[in-house]
């Protein structure tokens, strides 16, 4: 993520300067400008902000807008998270040039969501307009408008201890409803209309996946394995841990010691073992229940520690069949042997 600092930038679109106005930051992890793009914002070069219509890309563009508290910032992090490209407060005059840039990045920028903000107030006036000329392009265009009760608004900025943005030294319900009347045009434009009132974050971002990233991103839950050996100390970055140390050591059988788990006389010694085969099963079963409640909740990757005494010879046996199981289930998998060379 790129952070602007407040500065003024001179737009050309078509052959005429549209606009000149302040760009300001957002704190916001959903502020994402790229190099490339901040570059050409700044240089005002006309040829570079032309549209080849004849090489352009089809872009998937989704405009994000509505309520003060609504949840606009958590559905721009669902959006980035499922792979968009994500560009907060984005004065609305800015689009068609912005689209030209896309293009001009050869069809790496897909899909784009931006989040549009009342604050931009000077901008609303054409926003219809610029709409329409995005989609002439042969861009497909949603407006998603967010929206919740009064007194859910008013419960959320209490919460957070925030004035309204738009009448900080009003009382907060002063300024629900001044918004409302304000950008009561953009919501009769909306395509897509949610009330995010009985939502929580989670709800939000499955009802959004659901309607707008099924075909955009592929979601499915990526597993890291991770053996070690708990003398060398127990990781600290891991989501489930299981300790195997209970389970016959092949450390203590002259011809193993020196092997390690990836060896086969290794493997076939700790899976003789029927205790071994027994706590496989249910760990098989557990992470078969588990697994799916993750993805529910839109967790991206998830960390399993299976440690033994020294992270060489039955943590790394168990991690690797475990991975095999998973892996034949359609689970991305990973494995990694934190501790197999050490002594």
């Amino acid at each position: 993520m790129v952070a602007l600092r407040k500065e003024r930038l001179h737009w050309f679109i078509g052959a005429t300067l549209c606009t000149e106005d302040l760009v300001e930051q957002s704190p916001s992890i959903n502020t994402v400008i790229s190099n490339a793009v901040v570059r050409e914002l700044r240089s005002g070069n006309r040829e570079g902000l032309k549209i080849e219509r004849n090489r352009m890309a089809r872009l998937n563009l989704v405009i994000i807008s509505g309520l003060s508290g609504s949840g606009k910032s958590y559905a721009l992090k669902a959006f980035e998270d499922a792979g968009y490209f994500c560009i907060d407060n984005l004065p609305p005059a800015l689009l068609p040039t912005f689209v030209d840039l896309c293009n001009q990045q050869h069809s790496e920028i897909a899909n784009v969501a931006l989040g549009v903000d009342i604050r931009e107030r000077g901008f609303f006036a054409d926003f219809v307009g610029i709409l329409e000329r995005v989609k002439t392009l042969g861009h497909a265009v949603q407006v998603l408008f967010l929206e919740a009760r009064e007194e859910v608004l008013i419960r959320r900025f209490s919460e957070s201890r925030r004035p309204h943005p738009l009448l900080p030294h009003r009382p907060v319900g002063e300024g629900i409803r001044f918004e409302k009347e304000r950008i009561a045009e953009l919501r009769r434009q909306a395509d897509r209309i949610i009330d995010t009132s009985d939502l929580t974050v989670h709800e939000l971002g499955n009802l959004l996946g659901k309607e707008f990233l099924q075909e955009s991103f592929d979601r499915r839950l990526t597993i890291s394995f991770l053996t070690f050996g708990y003398k060398f100390g127990v990781p600290y970055d891991v989501d489930l841990l299981f300790d195997v140390r209970f389970l016959k050591n092949p450390f203590f059988v002259h011809d193993l010691k020196p092997l390690s788990g990836k060896d086969e006389p290794v493997r076939k010694f700790v899976l003789a073992d029927s205790e071994a085969l027994v706590f496989i099963e249910h760990v098989e079963g557990l992470l078969k229940f588990l697994l799916p409640l993750y993805q529910r909740e839109r967790r991206s990757y998830l960390t399993i520690a299976i440690g033994c005494t020294g992270g060489r010879h039955r943590s790394v046996v168990i991690a690797g069949h475990l991975c095999e199981q998973l892996a034949a289930l359609g689970y991305h998998v990973g494995l990694k042997h934190r501790d197999i060379e050490k002594s």
